[in-house]
């Protein structure tokens, strides 16, 4: 048995995979930019979740619910209508690969559930992707996963290795998963 989690986005998709002991299996991103609209992008995830399919035998499917209001600042009216809708598609192709209804889970709902305290800004705290991924790599520190990385190409920082900026997405999949398991047992 195995569990997917999803951290759907129109620029980059991460995936995590774990097994029915919570013991992490993989993880990865799909990264999406190049692909123009939305059904270029559908058709590389599903390619993922069919090559999925294949290797694992996935019992269950969590996927970070989209934002639910408009927050000035942040993303704009269009641009959470094409997550929403972008996301419903990927929840629809879930839904025909594994023949399960995906659960949807709130990343504070999630964050919560695992204890994971995000410190803001103002007290002192680094950007919220930032403390997400450190969680992650400190609770993956004892498994062999490399964390993808890339070399910066220009700019006063040029050949500076850096973590892959998919990496965020990857850490929020991971604790979509982690979230999503844990909360399945707890309700039994």
């Amino acid at each position: 048995m195995y569990f997917l989690g999803l951290d759907i986005s129109t620029s980059c998709t991460g995936w995590c995979i774990l097994d029915s002991n919570s013991n992490f299996i993989d993880a990865g991103f799909i990264d999406l930019k190049k692909q123009k609209d939305l059904y270029k992008k559908s058709s590389a995830i599903l390619s993922f979740l069919k090559m999925t399919k294949e290797r694992y035998s996935i019992t269950s499917v969590f996927i970070e619910e989209n934002l639910q209001a408009f927050r000035p600042g942040l993303s704009s009216a269009k641009t959470l209508m094409t997550l929403s809708r972008f996301n419903g598609m990927v929840s629809l192709m879930c839904y025909n690969t594994f023949d399960m209804v995906p659960a949807m889970i709130n990343v504070n709902v999630a964050r919560k559930a695992l204890g994971i305290k995000i410190v803001r800004k103002k007290d002192g705290g680094s950007p919220t992707k930032e403390q997400v991924v450190t969680w992650a790599r400190d609770k993956l520190a004892h498994t062999s996963f490399v964390w993808p990385v890339k070399v910066l190409k220009g700019g006063p920082n040029r050949g500076k290795t850096i973590l892959d900026p998919g990496c965020h997405d990857l850490a929020d999949a991971y604790v979509i998963a982690s979230a999503g398991l844990k909360i399945s047992f707890e309700q039994g």
